[in-house]
C-alpha cells in the first residue's frame, strides 16, 4: 500500500511555512524602510562614513599619542594637522611634476595626433584630410547643437564638486571628534541602553571598529603593492612623472574598479606621449597583469584573512555593490559586509547552545552503580 500524506503533519508544514514567509517579508520590509531612511539622509551619512574610516587610518597615531600623555584634544588636533599636511603633500607631489613637464606633454600629445593623423591617411584606412575635415565639422555640429544639455551637464558637475568639498570639511571635521572623544563613546552609549542591549551593542560596535580598521589597513596594503609594483615598471621603461603616477595609483586604490581604471589610463597615455606605442603597450601590459593579480588574488586574500570574509564573497559583494550603487556601492560593498558578518557571528554566538561533553567511562560506572 503506497504512503499516504499525514493531514497533521502537512497542515503543520504549511503552518512554519506561512509564519516563515511571513517573518521574511517582515524584515525585507524593514530592510527597504532602512534602506529608505539612509538614502534620504545621504548627505549626512556620507560625511560620517568618510569620517570613520579616516578615523581608522589615523587612530594609531592618535592613540601612540595619548598613550604617551598628551591630552585627547591636543593629539586629535596634532593628527588631524599632520593628516592634512600629507593630503596636501600628496597632491604636491602629483600636481608639481606634470605641472613642470607640462609643456613635453603637450608638445608629445600634438606630436601623437599627428601620428595617428599619418597612420590614418595611409593603408589599409586611406582617410584623406577632407573626410577628417568633414568628421570634424560634424563633431562641432553635434557639441553646438547639445549646448543646452552641456550647461546642464557642467552645473551638475559643479555641484558634485562644491558637495565633494562639503562633504571631505565635515568629514575632517568628523575625524577630529572621533579622535578627541571616540573611547568615550562606547561607555556613554552603555549608559543610554537598556538592560542586555547596553551589553550586546557596544560589543558588536567594537567588533565593528575593528573591522573597519582591518578594512583600511587591508585597502592601504594592496594601493602600496599596486603603486610600488606599476612605478617599477614605468622606471624601468623610462616613463616620466613615475612618482607621481605611483603616488596617484596609491590613492586611487581606495576607490575600487574605478580609480584602478583611472590611475592605469593616465599612466599609459603618458607613456604613449613620451615613450611611443610600443612602450605604451608595454605598460598596459605591466598595468593589467598587476591589477589582475591585485584584484583576483591579492586583495581578495588579504580581505578574507583580516576581515573573516571567504575570498569568493569579497568578489561578489564588490559586483552586486558596483551594480546597486556604482562607485560608492563598489567602496561600501566589502566593509558592509564585514560588519553584517560581525552582527550575524555575534548572534549565532548568543543563540547557539555551549557544546556539550561527552559522559566519560567514570560517569558511565557511576550512573552504572547508582541504584
Amino acid at each position: 500500500m503506497p504512503p499516504t500524506f499525514d493531514a497533521a503533519k502537512t497542515l503543520a508544514a504549511l503552518r512554519s511555512s506561512a509564519r516563515i514567509s511571513l517573518d521574511l517579508l517582515l524584515v525585507l520590509a524593514m530592510t527597504t524602510v532602512s534602506l529608505w531612511l539612509l538614502g534620504r539622509m545621504w548627505s549626512i551619512v556620507w560625511p560620517l562614513v568618510i569620517g570613520l574610516l579616516l578615523t581608522t587610518l589615523t587612530w594609531p597615531l592618535a592613540h601612540f599619542l595619548r598613550r604617551n600623555g598628551w591630552p585627547p584634544a591636543l593629539a586629535a588636533s596634532t593628527v588631524t594637522v599632520l593628516f592634512l599636511l600629507v593630503a596636501t603633500g600628496v597632491v604636491a607631489l602629483i600636481a608639481v611634476p606634470v605641472a613642470s613637464q607640462s609643456g613635453e606633454l603637450t608638445d608629445g600629445v600634438v606630436a601623437g595626433i599627428h601620428k595617428v593623423r599619418e597612420w590614418a591617411a595611409g593603408p589599409p584606412l586611406n582617410i584623406g584630410d577632407d573626410e577628417i575635415t568633414q568628421a570634424s565639422d560634424a563633431a562641432i555640429a553635434r557639441l553646438q547643437s547639445s549646448a543646452g544639455s552641456m550647461v546642464a551637464t557642467v552645473v551638475t558637475a559643479v555641484n558634485t564638486v562644491v558637495n565633494g568639498l562639503v562633504t571631505a570639511v565635515l568629514a575632517l571635521f568628523l575625524m577630529f571628534f572621533f579622535l578627541k572623544d571616540g573611547p568615550r563613546f562606547l561607555p556613554w552609549l552603555t549608559r543610554q541602553l537598556p538592560g542586555r542591549l547596553a551589553i550586546d551593542v557596544p560589543i558588536v560596535v567594537a567588533r565593528g571598529w575593528n573591522t573597519l580598521g582591518v578594512f583600511v589597513r587591508s585597502q592601504a596594503l594592496v594601493g602600496l603593492l599596486d603603486a610600488v609594483f606599476i612605478g617599477l615598471g614605468l622606471w624601468i621603461l623610462g616613463v616620466p612623472l613615475v612618482l607621481p603616477l605611483a603616488v596617484l595609483t596609491f590613492v586611487s586604490a581606495f576607490v575600487p574598479i574605478v580609480g584602478a581604471l583611472f590611475a592605469g589610463l593616465v599612466a599609459v597615455l603618458i607613456a604613449l606621449v613620451s615613450n611611443g606605442p610600443t612602450d605604451a603597450l608595454i605598460v598596459l601590459a605591466i598595468i593589467v597583469v598587476v591589477q589582475q593579480v591585485e584584484g583576483n588574488v591579492l586583495q581578495p586574500m588579504i580581505q578574507s584573512r583580516g576581515l573573516g570574509l571567504h575570498a569568493a564573497v569579497v568578489l561578489l559583494v564588490v559586483t552586486l555593490g558596483g551594480s546597486l550603487a556604482g562607485i560608492v556601492g563598489s567602496l561600501l560593498a566589502v566593509p558592509v559586509a564585514a560588519l553584517v558578518a560581525v552582527v550575524w557571528n555575534y548572534l549565532r554566538e548568543q543563540l547557539s547552545e555551549p557544546p556539550q561533553e561527552p559522559a566519560t567511562d567514570e560517569q558511565h560506572t557511576g550512573a552504572a552503580a547508582t541504584p
